[in-house]
């Protein structure tokens, strides 16, 4: 879900306090179903997709757009008439795994059931627990606004079939215990793969290159439905290759690292999410993440003429800060040779960064956010859309970047 930046501020903020308030970050699972229920809550990262704002935690309402219509998200508190109060533990675990309402209807591949599916049984009961132990809160689902014929959740019988294939997470024995909870967490829990996967004309992941990168939709009170890119998570050198593990267990757990800083669609991620987890589980996803094979192409490659337009532009306005290395330093701003969110395939992310200057959160994730990187101002009203193209473009493809042409148009589309 996006808002606008003022309001989406706010929230984030709001969000952050909320989660912090009910256990410290990077609190360990505990000893009851409920300690570790509240846990995997927060490494699900349910907070951020089922409360509005404004709105009471976990009472739903929060819209997703899609290519198919808007999806609202459900209130997910022990309330009986409006919640999961009534439901059994088998309810939920069907819900949670397979996708399917008590009433027997299909859940939309919205609620990532796809990835939920891998979480064990022992897991599956403590957050059951833990939704149950929480306040009820009486919050009707908002109606979802689907084009037709996608409105008729018998269709996702059909698509189940095709695309979704329900078991549990199997563990690698030739890999280490630390390798194995990271692959559970990113692959089950956290469904890092619902944003970072490409997905075909019906909505499902590409299995063929998973976490290659990928693009959403978030909604905007003011411009309604924006496209967002997600970076390539693998060792491509379009994706995650100049990171170290170092540095992406860093990212998660203060949102903040050698190669980047929060900012955007991950400011709910880390806030709500990665931060509370432990050190050690932080590390894990590292792990895990740092192992994924190089894969991912790059796009359609630049001119000459546009990588010249692109250089010029770079060097009035990004190269005191990025350097003309574009290795930046830690001083001034974070290095854009090899940066994943610079190559992303889908350039949305970075063309809102640089058109209306990134959206930072208002709570610092951890004391290590605030280091000493200047702020970036918006540029949307010093570049015309050609010249914005060709920035982004030549950042996109140089140094060792390999990554597909910024067109005008695209830019034209994300201008507030």
């Amino acid at each position: 879900m996006s808002i606008p930046r003022s309001r989406f501020a706010a929230l984030s903020g709001w969000l952050a306090i909320l989660v912090s308030l009910l256990a410290p970050p990077g609190a360990a699972q505990g000893s009851t179903a409920v300690d570790r229920g509240e846990y995997l809550v927060r490494a699900a990262n349910c907070v951020s997709c089922h409360t509005a704002p404004g709105g009471p935690v976990f009472a739903g309402g929060v819209p997703f757009p899609t290519q198919f219509g808007t999806i609202y998200s459900t209130n997910i508190t022990p309330d009986e008439a409006t919640g999961i109060g009534s439901w059994s533990y088998e309810q939920f675990e069907a819900a949670l795994r397979r996708g399917v309402r008590p009433n027997g209807e299909h859940l939309y591949p919205t609620f990532p059931y796809t990835s939920f599916t891998k979480i064990s049984d022992e897991d599956v009961r403590a957050l059951y627990d833990y939704f149950m132990s929480l306040k009820p809160v009486h919050a009707p689902a908002r109606a979802n606004e689907m084009r037709f014929p996608f409105g008729q959740r018998r269709l996702l019988g059909v698509w189940k079939a095709l695309f979704f294939d329900e078991g549990r997470f199997v563990r690698d024995p030739a890999r280490s215990e630390e390798w194995n909870r990271g692959a559970y967490l990113v692959e089950a829990l956290a469904h890092c793969g619902a944003c970072h996967s490409p997905r075909n004309l019906l909505g499902a992941e590409k299995t063929s290159a998973p976490y290659t990168g990928g693009a959403l939709y978030e909604w905007d009170e003011e411009r309604g439905a924006v496209r967002r890119g997600a970076p390539n998570l693998t060792s491509s050198p379009h994706g995650l290759k100049a990171w170290s593990e170092d540095d992406l267990a860093e990212y998660l757990k203060r949102g903040v690292g050698a190669r980047a800083r929060l900012m955007g669609t991950m400011n709910e991620v880390v806030l709500n999410s990665t931060r509370h987890l432990s050190d050690a589980d932080t590390r894990a996803m590292a792990v895990y993440l740092k192992s994924l094979p190089p894969n991912g192409d790059a796009r359609r490659r630049p001119g000459k003429k546009v990588m010249e337009l692109g250089a010029k532009q770079y060097d009035i306005h990004c190269g005191t800060c990025h350097l003309p290395s574009g290795l930046g330093s830690e001083d001034t701003a974070p290095p854009l040779a090899g940066s994943a969110f610079a190559q992303s395939p889908d350039p949305s992310s970075l063309i809102d960064l640089v058109i209306n200057g990134p959206r930072l959160p208002v709570q610092a994730p951890s004391a290590e956010w605030q280091r000493p990187w200047q702020s970036m101002t918006p540029f949307g009203q010093k570049l015309s859309d050609e010249q914005a193209a060709a920035l982004l473009t030549f950042v996109r493809n140089s140094w060792g970047n390999a990554a597909g042409v910024v067109d005008p148009q695209d830019i034209a589309r994300l201008r507030e």
